[in-house]
Parts: structure tokens; C-alpha cells; sequence
């Protein structure tokens, strides 16, 4: 132990040189990495915890207490996370007794168990968590052929699945990239193996889809054949450019209806953002939230009234659970319990129900094109982009990383009447 505390001291020199020699991270991030390290060797040392060997629980503890703290960003928890990671597993070569093929996990029941309870650790979405664990499933059933061993599942293993992917099954490019991310999470922390050149598998590509979009006219067809709560869903999703789950993961501390505005917590790639409010739904939306509140309330008088809250912050604030403020906007019609904590609460809206009303409402409008929720999430940046609206803005708007994500619309945006004449209408 003392060794190593003093390794702390000087910022793990030589992890440092490990890192750059293997190009492991970006050069620019190598301290960050010993950082951490250096923080959780401290953190151990203290409080007199082995640090020797990797030990989860430890680990574990250090994390949730980073987590706790304020000024510690969601990024930089992920990052200390794999430098504990590169430390242990790559730098010195230690295995802790999770990893060791005697106490792995000798059944898929238990691989599947303890692949379900690291993922709540690292505080995935519950529907992260069931689809990692589908597509495990489905690997090791591929995988594992009669006399063969889980401890013998190699990264030649994982390589021939996406390949089967790929070449047999014809997935789609963003499902193989499903499949890569669960396998992956699998053997680094399941397993605690690196799978090493993956680069030649076999990958589904992905060629260039132009989305479908609605015009005015035929948006406002969709919404005459809807009503009530459906109808205030589908003119969010237009109006403020939402995705689905963004939408049904809205809390009612996010609407700002003096600024207009609708804060997006935790979207895509974990982001947040702001996107606009749109004045014609305010009152409907107000009207909406006296009625959510008259149920919170009735539900807190029967003894409920929990909702389900991200991260550790049912730890950090115990009571927020039951605080009007963290409730859905669009909550569940009915109670249920929570697959993870067994509590019984008040989950949002489930999406199928969101996805069947725009299928039923475009079924009637006669729509004769494959609209779907999404849909009006394109059809709320081409229309801005028609009505002249800075593409940047339209970005930002969106939540896109790239400026490029954005310029697909653009695709969409062609004027007809100066395209090319086609040579059938010249004869």
C-alpha cells in the first residue's frame, strides 16, 4: 500500500508512459486518467481499503462517491471509470476474484445475472439493460457449442457473431452496432477481457437515407384525427423537434413557461439541451399539469407517489421521488412496480402507447407515407429550415453533435420548380 500512495503522489509516472506508449487514450487525456487513479488509490488508502487487488466493491464506492459530488460531471465519472479499468486490467495485469475463471460465472443464467447487476451499477436505462441482455443471450446461444465452456468464449467468438450479423441475418447497420456495444460490455466487465483487433469483422454499412417528411398541410390533417392527451403528444413532438423517449421522460421541472422553453435532460449521447416551448400549446399543457397534479396527489394519499429517479440521486435526495416537481409530465395511466427497486410507483407514458396514437391518427388522415413519431421530429427541422432559420440554430435545436447530421434536411429542402426538367416532359 505505501508503495503505491506514493505512486499517487507523483501522478503514476509510469501509468502515464503505459498509456501513451499503447495509445490507449488520447495523449491530451492521459493525466486525467492518472488523475483519477491517483484519486482512488488516495480514497482506498484512507479508509484503509485494498487497493492491491481490483475489488469491485471498492471501485463501486469510490464512483458513487465521486458521483456525489457536485462539481463531478457525468463524463468525468464514465472517464474515471475506465481509467480504474486500464489500470487494473492493462497497466498492472491484475485480475480481480470476479475475473478469475473459478469464480466467473460458469452458466449463461449467471452471466446474465451478473451482466444485469453491473449494468444498474453503471446506471443504465432499464431499456439499455433488457436489450444488453437479449442480445448477450442471443450470443452466447450462438457461441457456446455443445462441450464448450463460458471461460473458453474468446474475441475470435465475438468477431464470427457480428460477421453471422452481417452476412447471414442482413441486420441493419445501427442493430450490429447494438449487438457490438452489448458484447463489448460483456467481456471488458463480465468477463474483464479486452477483445483485441476487431477491426477486419465483418460490419453492416450504413448508405445514406433521406428521412420522410411531412409538409404543413398534411401535419395538420394527422392532428384533426386526434384529441385529448394524444393530441398535446404529437404537437410536442412537432413543435419542439422531440424524440420519443425525450418526450416520454419529460419531468415537470423541465417546462419553463415563462421562458418559453423545454429543457432536455439526458438526451442521445447523454446531453443535455433546450429546445422551444410553442406559445399555442401553453394553456393546453398548463391545464395537462393541474390534472397530473391532482392525481400525484391523490397517489401520495394512498401511500404512493414515487417516480423512478436517474443516477444515485434517490441516495442523495431521498425524499425527491415523491416531490411534485420530479414527476412526468405524461405519467402512466396505471401504477406499477419497479423492475429494479420492487417500489411501487407512477413510471411515464410507455412509448408503444405514443407510437400506437400517431400510427392510428396517420391511418385515418390517409397519410400514404411510412410516418411514424419520428417523423415529425424531421418534419419540425425542414419546416424551420424552410422558414428560414439558420441551420446552426436548427442544430442546437435538434441536440446533433455534428452540423453534418443536420445538413440531411437540406435533401429535403429542394425546390422542385428549379430542378432539372425531366426529358419525358420535353417530348
Amino acid at each position: 500500500m505505501g508503495n503505491m500512495s506514493n505512486k499517487a503522489k507523483v501522478t503514476l509516472p509510469e501509468f502515464q508512459e503505459f498509456l501513451l506508449e499503447r495509445k490507449l487514450v488520447p495523449a491530451k487525456n492521459v493525466t486525467f486518467f492518472a488523475h483519477w487513479v491517483s484519486r482512488f488509490l488516495d480514497y482506498a488508502r484512507k479508509r484503509d481499503l485494498s487497493a492491491v487487488e481490483y475489488q469491485e466493491s471498492t471501485v463501486i464506492e469510490f464512483l458513487d462517491a465521486l458521483q456525489s459530488e457536485k462539481r463531478i460531471q457525468d463524463w468525468q465519472h464514465r472517464q474515471a471509470d475506465d481509467a480504474l479499468r486500464l489500470y487494473y486490467f492493462h497497466y498492472l495485469g491484475k485480475t480481480g476474484s470476479r475475473a478469475s475463471d473459478g469464480d466467473m460465472p460458469a452458466d449463461v443464467p449467471g452471466v446474465l445475472q451478473e451482466m444485469g447487476r453491473l449494468i444498474r451499477i453503471r446506471h443504465y436505462s432499464y431499456s439499455t439493460e433488457r436489450t444488453y441482455l437479449q442480445w448477450v443471450e442471443r450470443f452466447l446461444a450462438y457461441a457456446l457449442k455443445p462441450g464448450r465452456k463460458i471461460s473458453e468464449l474468446s474475441a475470435g467468438d465475438f468477431k464470427d457473431f457480428l460477421s453471422h450479423l452481417a452476412l447471414k441475418r442482413k441486420v441493419s447497420a445501427s442493430t450490429q452496432n447494438q449487438a457490438f456495444n452489448a458484447i463489448l460490455f460483456l467481456f471488458r466487465f463480465v468477463f474483464h477481457k479486452e477483445p483485441e483487433n476487431l477491426s477486419n469483422t465483418v460490419r453492416a454499412k450504413r448508405g445514406i437515407r433521406l428521412p420522410t417528411v411531412l409538409s404543413t398541410d398534411e401535419v395538420k390533417r394527422i392532428f384533426t384525427h386526434m384529441s385529448g392527451t394524444n393530441l398535446l403528444i404529437a404537437q410536442l413532438l412537432y413543435g419542439c423537434g422531440l424524440r420519443l423517449m425525450e418526450l416520454c421522460r419529460l419531468r415537470v421541472q423541465d417546462i419553463d413557461f415563462a421562458a418559453s422553453t423545454i429543457f432536455v435532460r439526458s438526451g442521445k449521447g447523454d446531453n443535455d439541451r433546450t429546445t422551444m416551448l410553442p406559445a399555442v400549446v401553453k394553456e393546453t399543457l398548463q391545464r395537462h399539469l393541474e390534472g397530473v397534479k391532482r392525481q400525484h396527489d391523490h397517489d401520495l394519499a394512498q401511500g404512493y407517489g414515487e417516480t423512478y429517479l436517474p443516477d444515485a440521486l434517490d441516495r442523495k435526495y431521498p425524499n425527491a421521488a415523491k416531490e411534485w416537481t420530479w414527476q412526468y409530465v405524461f405519467p402512466s395511466s396505471k401504477l406499477s412496480v419497479d423492475p429494479r427497486s420492487g417500489r411501487i410507483g407512477r413510471h411515464h407514458i410507455s412509448e408503444k402507447t405514443v407510437q400506437m396514437g400517431v400510427r392510428n391518427a396517420v391511418k385515418k388522415a390517409g397519410i400514404a407515407k411510412h410516418a411514424t413519431v419520428h417523423t415529425f421530429r424531421h418534419s419540425f427541422a425542414t419546416h424551420l429550415l424552410q422558414n428560414g432559420v439558420n441551420i446552426r440554430e436548427v442544430q442546437s435545436l435538434l441536440g446533433h453533435k455534428n452540423v453534418e447530421t443536420t445538413m440531411i434536411y437540406t435533401h429535403v429542402l429542394r425546390d422542385m420548380k428549379n430542378a432539372p426538367q425531366s426529358p419525358l416532359d420535353a417530348l
